[in-house]
This record gives structure tokens, sequence and C-alpha cells, in this order.
């Protein structure tokens, strides 16, 4: 009878098929007329859990895209349990967005798949969903119980997920959750982030003329809105890179002297930067290194900006309105809500008597820290190490997950693994986003020894 392992390895190109299968699904959880395709990538997900041998299977409802919730619970009451969080939803991806192939035809070369999702974050997922089959393949009973609760709204915020979980405490109850949905820089060194940035998103639109006007009869006379808005969004920045919204540093929690110095250990160099975004030259908050802005500062972004005729040709118009799109990655001890106040007074007192404008929420989540010291996170030390053949080092994440929060909140405080198995430079949100098929099996074979390792 094969072990875990061995049963992993024997049945990598079946894992790859199905992951194919999976990202072929156009799950974009954003768009309303994707949602039959969310609904069946959900079905997918089920129906592989119940074929793995997961005793319950349940598609649950939300107030948008359901949950699918599964479980094994056969190695008792005094065993660890294991919650296994992912998403099967996806960012929006068309060819014409600079894609070498359609992005939901997936295509194997150079050693990566090349599909929407496939990294961020079907890939990873399915690599948790993989390693609970290969132990309990061949009526083995692994040491740990196991729950997977994968959601179909990452990709829009989990908007309605943490009210699943406040309702649904003792269902999740568990002793860490696992999550893959990160990466670190390249494939010899693992990585595990122990925090993660929150976010605030809101719209911002600026009024003018009661329409759009000619340009020849009102320009100079009325103040465009498109100009009034890059007037406003160009004093959001202080000539040194740090954001001119009073009151938006006071709760940032700093970072230590000894931290710092540990995260520059395994820093990236200012060449490797470049290297990876095609900048000619860096640019943030004087007084931190770019990784320290990445991982341990807040800041505020402008997403998009739109306003009157950009198709081709001419039109000589003075548009009405101008809107732009506005968020912030915030950092431990930062209220997304405190901050999107903050904010908004910001944005209203920078708005000249010539327009009017308004400010709307979208979005936000809250930032978190995870322990490094805790007896699940030595588990994922000693996984890692074995399944990469090297320890891993932790870093400070610049992304948002907005569900660790609310782990953290609503399970009792929650311990949470970053069990990240992607790579930095898989384009995730991208066009040609892709997933290392090594690392796809590398990160099946890391969360069997994960199990183990917390099973003893």
């Amino acid at each position: 009878m094969a072990n875990a392992h061995e049963y992993a390895k024997a049945n990598g190109s079946q894992f790859e098929k199905q992951l194919d299968d999976l990202l072929r699904i156009k799950s974009i959880s954003t768009l309303p007329e994707c949602k039959p395709d969310v609904q069946q990538a959900a079905e997918w997900v089920a129906a592989d859990m119940k074929r793995i041998g997961l005793t319950t299977v349940e598609i649950l409802p939300t107030g948008g895209h359901p949950v699918v919730y599964g479980e094994w619970l056969g190695a008792g009451s005094s065993a660890p349990t294991v919650l296994v969080y992912g998403h099967y939803d996806v960012q929006p991806a068309v060819k014409s967005d600079g894609w070498d192939n359609e992005p939901f035809d997936p295509v194997i070369h150079d050693g990566r798949i090349w599909a929407r999702g496939s990294s961020d974050d079907k890939g990873q997922m399915l690599a948790q969903l993989k390693a609970a089959e290969s132990l309990l393949a061949n009526g083995s009973k692994p040491t740990v119980n196991m729950k997977f609760l994968i959601e179909g709204e990452e990709e829009i915020g989990s908007t309605n997920l943490g009210k699943f979980v406040a309702e649904n405490k003792a269902k999740l109850k568990a002793d860490v959750c696992v999550i893959s949905d990160s990466g670190m820089k390249t494939i010899d060194q693992p990585v595990i982030d122990y925090s993660t940035r929150g976010l605030m998103y809101l719209d911002f639109e600026v009024f003018g003329p009661k329409q759009d006007l000619h340009s020849g009869g009102y320009g100079g006379v009325v103040h465009n809105p498109a100009q009034a808005m890059a007037e406003i969004i160009a004093q959001l920045h202080n000539a040194d890179g740090s954001v001119n919204v009073p009151g938006f540093y006071d709760d940032v929690l700093k970072m230590s002297d000894e931290e710092r110095a540990e995260l520059r250990n395994h820093a990236a160099t200012e060449a490797d930067w470049k290297a990876a975004t095609g900048v000619p030259q860096l640019w943030g908050e004087a007084g931190y290194e770019p990784h320290e802005r990445i991982g341990g500062r807040p800041t505020l972004e402008i997403n998009g900006f739109v306003s009157g005729f950009y198709g081709a040709g001419s039109k000589t118009v003075l548009p009405a309105k101008a809107l732009a799109k506005i968020s912030c990655r915030l950092v431990p001890n930062q209220d997304p809500n405190k901050v999107y106040e903050l904010v908004k007074a910001q944005l209203l007192a920078l708005t000249p008597p010539t327009v009017r404008s308004e400010v709307r929420l979208q979005a936000s989540a809250y930032p978190a820290v995870m322990d490094i010291h805790s007896s699940a996170m030595t588990a994922a030390l000693n996984a890692f190490e074995k399944g990469w053949g090297k320890r891993p080092i932790f870093e400070r994440g610049g992304g948002t997950l907005p569900i660790i929060a609310d782990f953290q909140r609503q399970l009792d405080n929650l311990p949470v693994i970053l069990m990240g198995l992607g790579l930095s430079g898989d384009g995730a949100h991208g066009p040609n986003e892709s997933f290392t098929l090594e690392m796809f099996h590398k990160g099946i074979d890391t969360a069997i020894y994960f199990y183990e390792e917390l099973g003893k």
C-alpha cells in the first residue's frame, strides 16, 4: 500500500489534469454574467471533495456566491483539527488584456500552467485538497481531522464571509487554519508571511457642469472636472512619498529595530525590484526600504482614473464628471473604517468650490499578525524543510486576506499559517498568470508533511 507521499507522486499527472479542468471554469466573482460559472466552480470543488473521501460536503448559500464546506473527522476528538481556507473565484481576464493565450484555456509550457486563477488561488487551493486526497487514499487514516472552507468572493473582498464565519463558529472550530494564497520570490527559498495588510477601497467622484460641454464655448470659464480631479489626487502625497492625510499614520504599529534588521537579511535589492517591475527608478515613502514599504507601512494608491472622451480620434469635450478609484493598504493597528473617514475628510477638504464631490466606501478589511512561536508554526517550518529541503524565512506580506482577521476575531484567535505556494512572478491579477507545476507538486508534498507534523 502506497503512503501519502507515494500516492501523490504516482497521481501527479492526474492532479494536473484536475487543475486544468478547474481552471477552464470562468468563475469571475465580480461579473454578474459569470454567476453560473461561479456556481459551476463551487459544484466542481464539492464533487471533488466527495470523490476523495470527505464525509460531509455542503454547498452553503451566502448573501452572494456560495461557500463550499467539507470535513473529515475520522482522527477522533483528541486529534488536532486543521481548517483549510481557499477560494475558487478569480479576477476578470480577457485575451486583449495582453494574454498570449485565452485566459480560461490553460496551456502548459516552460514548466508552468498558464491560465487565470492558476496561482491565485485555484492551483494553491487544489494543492491542499490533493494533500488530503493523498492522506485518505487506500483506506488510510490521517492523524489529524480536516475541514475545508472554500469561498467564491475573495476577489471581491469576501463580502459575505465574515457573517458566515460568525454564524458557523461551531462548524468551523479548529486548532489551526492553513491558507495557501501567497507566494515566495524564488522556488529555492520557501517563505512564510507572518502579517498581512488590511484594505480600504473607495470611489471618489467629482462633478462639474450638468452635462458634457463644448470646450470651445466653455473652456476657461468652467473648471474641468478631470483637471479638478487631477489637482486633488496630486495632493494626496507629500514630496517625500508619504500620504498627505491628517491622522493617517496615528495608529500604525511601528517595526522594531530588531525586526527591521531581520527582514533586511533576506530583502530584495533595488536591482531586483527594477527587474521585476520594469520601472526606471523606485518611488515611495522616504526613510523606509522597499520591502518595508510593502509589508510594514500603509499606502494610498490611485487604482483607476476616468473622465471625458478617451476613444480613438478627437472630441473637444469638457466632461461633466470624473471618477477615481482609490485604495489604501493598511498595517497592524489601523482600522479601515477610521482610515476611510480620514481619507474622505481630506478629499472633501481638497475639493475646490468650483466643483462638488462624493466619496463612497466600496470595501474594507482589517490587517492581521500571526504568532511565529506557536506549535502550529513550528510544524509548518518543519514541513517546509522536508518538502523543500530548506528552512523557510519569515516575511511581512503586502497583500490582503480579509478572512484572517475574521478568523482571529470570531474563532477564539485561531492560529493561522500562511503556507504560500506561488511565486511573486506568477502574474496574479495580471495578464499571463501562471503557476509553476514544480511548486504545485512540492506544495502537495509539503501540505502532507504539515498534517503529519501536526499529528505528532
